[in-house]
């Protein structure tokens, strides 16, 4: 699954800032979740999006984790498991009613 490659590996180059598949109870200060939104798959290679949510304490933290996220994203096609990360978009995801800062981005991942 193409999400626990991108769990380990944003696990390992995030540290110590933590990566989650869903939100956690007891939330760190900073941390990042990812979902898959959607996918396809032609000719034996597999295609997913992936929404990356960067959770911090202030929106410049939120905006400045998600650009480290990018970074590390495009990066990712180092691994023998993915063949092409194509940023897509990202953009302030905050929820102003609860004060939870946040920043979006999504990628399209191409992966055996």
């Amino acid at each position: 699954m193409i999400e626990v490659v991108l769990l380990n590996y944003l696990s390992t180059v995030l540290a110590p800032i933590p990566v989650y598949t869903e939100i956690p109870a007891e939330r760190p200060e900073k941390f990042v979740t990812l979902e898959k939104t959607g996918g396809s798959r032609m000719n034996l290679l597999e295609t997913a999006t992936i929404a990356f949510q960067c959770w911090a304490g202030s929106l410049y933290e939120a905006a400045d984790l998600c650009r480290t996220v990018k970074s590390v994203m495009d990066a990712s096609i180092a691994l023998d498991d993915i063949s092409r990360a194509e940023y897509v978009s990202d953009y302030n995801y905050t929820d102003s009613a609860r004060k939870e800062y946040r920043y979006q981005t999504v990628y399209q991942i191409t992966h055996y």
